[in-house]
């Protein structure tokens, strides 16, 4: 049965209580980037370029730029997404170490 949106509750899963290890906070800021990387390159293919202010009508958008050139605030949001991706693969009871 579908949800309408009225009665949709968004339910993460509770990993305020995971703790990463030095090891995986470095992979973080790697899957960061990645992630900023994949999102760019979509948006890229979809016809949007670079523009100092985003434009939907224009597909431009300021956040087509290198990972190292964005603003803290841009690059936090790309590291709480790689971060909470880690920790709920975590919760879930898997492992991750390098080979």
């Amino acid at each position: 049965m579908k949800t309408s949106p009225e009665d949709y509750k968004p339910q993460p899963l509770d990993i305020s209580g995971v703790v990463l290890s030095d090891e995986l906070l470095d992979l973080t800021e790697q899957l960061a980037e990645n992630v900023h990387d994949v999102w760019a390159e979509s948006r890229m293919k979809q016809g949007w370029t670079y523009g100092k202010e985003r434009n939907d009508a224009a597909k431009q958008h300021p956040c087509l730029v290198p990972y190292a050139d964005l603003s803290e605030q841009e690059k936090q949001y790309d590291r709480d997404t790689a971060m909470n991706t880690i920790k709920m693969i975590v919760k879930a009871g898997f492992v991750i170490k390098k080979a």
